[in-house]
């Protein structure tokens, strides 16, 4: 008993003496000084609190484009995911002489029904410059703020100017300078002044994404039956594939159009676009028939592997209709893009075709579609079935039937949206 006591003891005075010395040390050790004004902050440790994600922030509605995007801080600068150029649909057409009002009606027609922002490139005769402007202004501004448009003079870069402005059909010649000109303009769709979409431009712009590593261009057969097209009948030069193809409805990615090298019959290395397009010219200008879509079917048949060629309905002529129906992409999915050459909205031949021209042209901006389009369309339809294309009213109407449903929803959504923020 008295040996555990004295050990009690013991550690009791131990514990005091160790209890005594840190009291002391804490009392003697000098303030640490507080850091340097000037030093520079040392990096977070890895285990410091992560910033958040810019991709996380709380959307917010953009006043302008009615699109949500992510909320920035104050003075912070905002960066597109892709240059403006990049961001709107490039759409270019060459009007002279008396295409004025067909150009118009077929910008109409694009601005109707597209999604995303136009970028119109309208090359044109002097004289028609003012004309374009002043009707462009007369569109109410729900529309022209879905577009943007600049108007050129015709220009043509290499060779003798008046011989490709009368090539074909005046100015037509105009598209195979596109490239040379519109240098800052990465793809575009080019058309004839005779073409009427009846879809948003949206769904043939995202057949850029379908090339492939070689082809920068895309265009539809001249014909859908060798035996009966012209080309594979009557053409005294090279063409491309079975039928040949038709250039009113060309994609182009302008970018790979520039930086290529292409075969030629001429010499043995390569050519660039600008460089091979007058002496192919001069080669064969004594035997082509329908101008610059001529030599555009040479430069693709020396160059096959550079071509994307698209199905009928993209480029829906009365050819597919007018001896019996032809085209059977238009036969399951409808015209997608009507192309009135031979000059049927003008005269009373292919009544079908002038029906859809007359009626987007007299359609007003703010009606009603289904009430205002599609109902004249179809009455119109009545009084063309004694022709053979006036024989498949369906090939014409589903498409734009299809995408007049689309406006409609989008604008319900859109509109039930805006009632659901209040």
């Amino acid at each position: 008993m008295r040996l555990s006591c004295k050990v009690a003891a013991a550690l009791l005075c131990l514990g005091s003496l160790l209890l005594l010395y840190l009291l002391a040390g804490s009392a003697a050790a000098p303030p640490r000084p507080p850091p340097a004004p000037s030093a520079p902050a040392r990096p977070a440790a890895p285990l410091a609190r992560r910033q958040p994600r810019l991709s996380r922030s709380p959307p917010r509605r953009n006043p302008a484009g009615g699109k949500f995007t992510n909320a920035r801080k104050p003075g912070e600068q905002k960066h597109s995911k892709e240059p403006s150029s990049l961001q709107c649909m490039h759409l270019a057409v060459v009007a002279c002489g008396d295409r004025l009002e067909e150009t118009l009606i077929m910008l109409k027609s694009a601005v109707l029904f597209s999604n995303r922002r136009l970028c119109f490139h309208i090359f044109a005769e002097d004289s028609l410059k003012p004309e374009f402007e002043k009707k462009l202004k007369e569109w109410p501004s729900s529309y022209t703020k879905k577009f943007e448009y600049n108007i050129y003079p015709i220009t043509f870069s290499v060779g003798n100017a008046q011989e490709w402005k009368k090539l074909f059909k005046p100015c037509a010649a105009q598209r195979l300078f596109l490239p040379v000109i519109l240098k800052d303009v990465d793809s575009l769709l080019y058309v004839d002044t005779d073409v009427l979409f009846l879809r948003p431009i949206d769904d043939i712009w995202h057949i850029l994404k379908e090339f492939n590593s070689t082809q920068l261009a895309a265009m539809a057969p001249e014909h859908e039956i060798p035996k009966i097209g012209w080309y594979s009948r009557f053409a005294r030069h090279p063409y491309y594939g079975t039928t040949g193809v038709n250039s009113g409805v060309m994609l182009m990615n302008l970018t790979r159009i520039r930086n290529t090298q292409f075969k030629n019959s001429m010499i043995p290395s390569g050519l660039t676009w600008e460089e091979m397009l007058y002496p192919l010219y001069q080669k064969y200008k004594n035997y082509i028939t329908w101008g610059d879509q001529d030599l555009l079917n040479i430069i693709f048949y020396f160059n096959p592997e550079c071509l994307y060629v698209f199905p009928c309905q993209w480029n829906y002529r009365p050819d597919h209709c007018m001896y019996g129906s032809n085209c059977k992409g238009a036969e399951e999915e409808g015209v997608s893009i009507l192309h009135g050459n031979r000059g049927v909205y003008h005269d009373d031949k292919q009544p079908t075709f002038k029906a859809l021209y007359e009626v987007i042209r007299d359609f007003p901006f703010e009606d009603n579609l289904f009430q205002s389009l599609y109902y004249p369309l179809q009455s119109k339809f009545l009084d063309t079935v004694h022709t053979l294309c006036g024989r498949i009213p369906q090939v014409f109407l589903k498409q734009i039937e299809k995408t007049m449903k689309k406006v409609y929803e989008n604008r319900v959504i859109v509109y039930l949206g805006a009632n659901h923020r209040y």
